[in-house]
């Protein structure tokens, strides 16, 4: 439940159980944020999508990137995203999705549940990590056009071995799991649930055909990805404008000639 600058600013003065996160990221891409938003929306949190000037103060970008630059600051993320919680600015997609899980009950309660959960949120990680370099294997600084032989070279052994690895992986650990396939761990919501929805939509996006090819051996990750399509709040939030389409400055980028089949 994202809050804008009226409603943020009336709740600094209502007496709450909590403060409302601060979420920081750049505000025209999905990218790496939006796997820390689908937990938020999904747990109908209270948060304030700071970057797209929904800060109670209206600085917007500044404000994050105030953050960054503050050399005061003893514990400096290193990139958006990050979060504020109270005196606490965590970095990195998986700590903080961590760090929120207990609060927004998107984590099973025993040690072992916390870490498998977290193990599954890094593998995905990982694969966000390899499906965004078949576009930039040499570096982020050039433009794609600048480094499109060695993508080509980069993405043929992305969709032909290791979209399927991994996507087989979850495939595996859905049919494993003891309290049943309708998650990846337990028999409740986690946050990894979310964040594989997320990758699936990625890759589709960027690679249609490709992804197309391994999804239809992999009926529990379709399953998964559909469920978790359906949530309420979160179909609520799909459907809206805060939702922002795929596009060609974030993670995932659709350029035909690298879905290799």
């Amino acid at each position: 439940m994202v809050m804008g600058p009226a409603a943020y600013a009336a709740s600094l003065g209502a007496t709450v159980a909590r403060m409302t996160y601060e979420l920081h990221y750049w505000p025209t891409i999905q990218g790496r944020g939006e796997f820390v938003r689908l937990a938020l929306e999904a747990a109908g949190a209270a948060y304030v999508d700071v970057a797209r000037g929904d800060d109670a103060a209206g600085q917007g970008l500044p404000a994050m990137q105030k953050l960054l630059l503050d050399r005061q600051q003893p514990h400096p993320p290193f990139a958006p995203p990050f979060l504020k919680d109270g005196v606490l600015l965590i970095g990195q997609t998986a700590t903080i999705l961590q760090h929120l899980g207990p609060t927004l009950k998107l984590v099973g309660r025993s040690d072992a549940a916390r870490v498998w959960t977290q193990q599954i949120q890094l593998t995905i990680a990982d694969m966000v990590t390899e499906a965004h370099d078949t576009h930039h294997p040499i570096a982020s600084s050039l433009y794609y056009e600048d480094q499109q032989p060695e993508a080509l070279r980069r993405a043929a052994v992305f969709c032909r071995e290791r979209l399927p690895k991994y996507l087989r992986w979850f495939e595996a650990i859905i049919a494993r799991n003891p309290a049943g396939t309708r998650h990846l761990v337990g028999g409740k919501l986690s946050y990894a649930d979310l964040s594989l929805f997320q990758l699936v939509e990625g890759l589709r996006y960027a690679f249609p055909r490709a992804t197309q090819a391994v999804l239809a051996g992999t009926p529990g990750v379709l399953a998964l990805h559909a469920r978790v399509a359906a949530l309420p709040k979160l179909k609520a939030y799909l459907a809206s404008p805060r939702r922002l389409p795929f596009n060609q400055q974030g993670i995932f980028r659709q350029y035909p000639e690298l879905d290799i089949v």
